[in-house]
């Protein structure tokens, strides 16, 4: 991960040559049904509004048990969204669209994404998804969190502008108490194990033998747990920006990957402020390139001596939100312009700095309990003294200045009653060759580096499309028109390229 991507490519036989035109080989995929599959169990109707469905789209609820091992016991509801075929006779199964977070909508993203999707499948598949366990529609987990404790820059463990943890070790252990206190039977449900069991039960109330799917970010480690746990009900397997599955490690290895994915993105925003053709809307700033970042860390120190009030009443902007708000920019090209406004008002004395959205209030009750459960419950994470977290902390700062040790200060986790859940999945290469992972090689959130640990557990099993790109997620969204046809042909035709390949 402190390598060059692009270099690393050639330990898996990353083609090194620039790739205009993907040649594609017949990847060995046998078909799934093409006749429509009854949806058993599952009536479909109106979504609700506030999904903000497109036309088409219908909405569903499945039963599925809270506890697999007591499989008759409690039951929990499911929201589940389709939008079907157009062309019935070109239809060859489903195309399941799975979420990232953990804590992301399946339903949403469908009607986010839908349209595009549906457009480039041309009616090869129904397209469905649905809201995990905990998430939008689907039944809840509660902690029962203060507000105080439910801030993105809370649950994201973020030293004081000092470098100290203390204020972090108590907050976490305050909130893996409450959860332990409130969860109750329902948090301890929310695993990618049961995610993944999940799935399999929407399987087959579809009907469907086999499924293909488009996972992305946290959601390709999900993918990536089914085709271990039912190789034999994969079609068509595509991860889209994954990260490193050590089963030693989960999410504790992807938060880390974090440092990383911020300094080999953080370039690209920084020739993107410096270019001239910002002046114009006053978003250049500066005349180079190497000189935003130093601007950046030094406004970020500015305003920990000093925070600025804000558009949104009674939050002020500091040095750890500011860096939190880069974090999200660096997400996507098109929030580069919000984050530039953002520092350039926060330089004026006159300015009125607008915070993102995600920046402005504190998370839902439940939306926190997600976010903090699945990542706790998946893994056991150390348990280390106050004192070992700050040496963690002071290095990876100096380290990485950009997130100055948040990705490896202490979390929920390490107070987490009870561990892990169950034992988590290691993902091998045995199954069949039917997956194709594509990966910016800027990536903020699963670096490129994390993203060829899980291409070696997969070996055979997968090809892997490299795209010279920045951002998170790269099919329909960050990536390229390359990598954007290897997705599609991948899908709609069966075929994958012969080796691993790079996009530029």
């Amino acid at each position: 991960m402190t390598e060059n991507p692009a270099r690393r490519a050639s330990l898996l036989g990353l083609s090194a040559a620039l790739v205009a035109g993907l040649g594609l080989a017949a990847g060995g995929v046998a078909p799934a049904s093409a006749v429509p599959a009854p949806a058993a169990g599952l009536d479909w109707g109106a979504c609700d509004p506030a999904v903000k469905p497109l036309p088409g789209q219908r909405c569903a609820t499945l039963s599925v048990p809270l506890d697999y091992a007591d499989p008759d016991g409690q039951r929990i509801r499911l929201a589940v969204s389709r939008i079907a075929s157009a062309r019935p006779d070109a239809r060859r199964g489903t195309l399941m669209v799975i979420p990232g977070g953990p804590g992301s909508s399946g339903v949403q993203r469908l009607a986010q994404k839908g349209a595009a999707l549906a457009k480039e499948m041309d009616g090869a598949y129904d397209l469905v998804a649905f809201d995990p366990r905990g998430v939008g529609g689907s039944d809840k987990a509660s902690c029962g969190l203060p507000e105080a404790d439910r801030w993105m820059v809370t649950l994201r463990s973020w030293p004081g502008a000092d470098g100290s943890v203390e204020a972090n070790a108590a907050r976490s252990r305050r909130t893996a108490e409450a959860c332990a206190r409130n969860g109750g039977a329902m948090l301890r449900g929310l695993t990618t194990a049961n995610q993944v069991r999940d799935l399999d039960r929407l399987r087959q109330a579809l009907g469907e033998r086999r499924l293909s799917a488009w996972s992305v970010s946290y959601g390709t480690y999900v993918a990536a747990a089914y085709a271990e746990t039912f190789p034999g009900r994969t079609d068509r397997w595509v991860l889209d920006s994954s990260n490193d599955p050590d089963p030693k490690r989960v999410a504790r290895g992807w938060l880390d990957g974090m440092a990383r994915g911020a300094e080999d993105r953080f370039p690209d925003f920084a020739a993107w402020a410096a270019h001239p053709d910002r002046g114009d809307g006053g978003l250049r700033l500066a005349a180079r390139p190497e000189d935003v970042r130093p601007l950046v860390l030094g406004l970020a120190a500015r305003l920990d001596r000093a925070p600025r009030p804000t558009a949104t009443p009674g939050v002020s902007l500091d040095g750890t939100v500011l860096l939190q708000a880069l974090q999200l920019a660096l997400y996507s090209d098109a929030s580069f312009p919000a984050f530039a406004r953002l520092v350039a008002d926060a330089l004026d004395s006159e300015g009125e700095p607008v915070l993102p959205p995600e920046l402005r209030g504190a998370l839902p009750d439940d939306a926190a309990a997600v976010t903090i459960g699945v990542i706790c419950n998946d893994a056991d994470w150390p348990r280390r003294s106050v004192r070992s977290f700050e040496r963690a902390v002071a290095a990876d700062r100096a380290r990485h200045p950009l997130t100055r040790g948040m990705t490896v200060n202490v979390t929920p986790c390490a107070y987490w009653k009870g561990g892990a859940v169950e034992k988590p999945v290691r993902v091998t290469d045995r199954g069949p060759s039917d997956i194709l992972m594509i990966q910016n090689l800027r990536d903020p959130a699963t670096p490129h580096s994390k993203g060829l640990e899980m291409r070696r557990a997969l070996g055979d099993r997968a090809r892997l499309v490299s795209v010279d790109h920045g951002g998170h997620g790269a099919y329909l969204g960050n990536g390229s028109a390359c990598g954007d046809r290897a997705v599609t042909r991948f899908l709609t035709e069966g075929v994958r390229p012969e080796r691993d390949v790079l996009c530029r």
